[in-house]
């Protein structure tokens, strides 16, 4: 079974009522009734669908959620996703920008320095080389990575990559891409 096709059995309320209530321990059909406080009659037509799925199993009144479905959906999912593309050219610097950007997202300030450094090149990016920006544009563009906005301002003023000057920050170091 494809994960696209759970989702899309999923995505009808009533079935993924059905679904919530076998996976919360409802075992007939009027248990699952009870639970969810749909009528039988649709409890029966949800339950007849997701069992030609092949995710219930359905024995007249009885329900079983075949839960490993779902994790085999999974792993099929997961194994047939290409790879996700590298955030850098540097194998080494990939390495290290892998291990803590997920989906776009910084997911954690690294403790080491060159660590931390390679984040900050890479983050500086967002900032446009001879152009001044307030504070709280700076906060506006930094937590999209990160909630924790002043120690990722912090650092990159340590580090050289932003300067400061009477509340305005301005990109001065780091790669800029041409």
């Amino acid at each position: 079974m494809h994960a696209a096709t759970i989702a899309g059995l999923l995505a009808d309320p009533v079935r993924l009522r059905v679904v919530a209530a076998l996976a919360l321990g409802a075992g007939t059909l009027e248990e699952v009734a009870e639970a969810t406080g749909l009528p039988v009659k649709d409890v029966v037509l949800a339950a007849r669908r997701l069992a030609r799925a092949g995710l219930v199993r359905r024995d007249r009144h009885e329900l079983e959620l075949l839960t490993d479905r779902f994790g085999a959906a999974a792993r099929a999912a997961a194994e047939a996703a290409p790879p996700p593309e590298p955030l850098s050219a540097d194998p080494a610097e990939d390495a290290v920008l892998s291990a803590f950007v997920r989906d776009g997202r910084l997911v954690s300030i690294p403790a080491q320095h060159s660590k931390r450094r390679v984040v900050l090149e890479h983050l500086v990016r967002v900032f446009d080389a001879g152009v001044r920006y307030p504070e709280r544009e700076v906060n506006a563009l930094l937590a999209v990575w990160h909630p924790d906005t002043a120690a990722l301002r912090r650092y990159l003023v340590d580090e050289g990559l932003l300067s400061r000057e009477a509340g305005l920050y301005w990109r001065s170091g780091g790669w800029v891409d041409v």
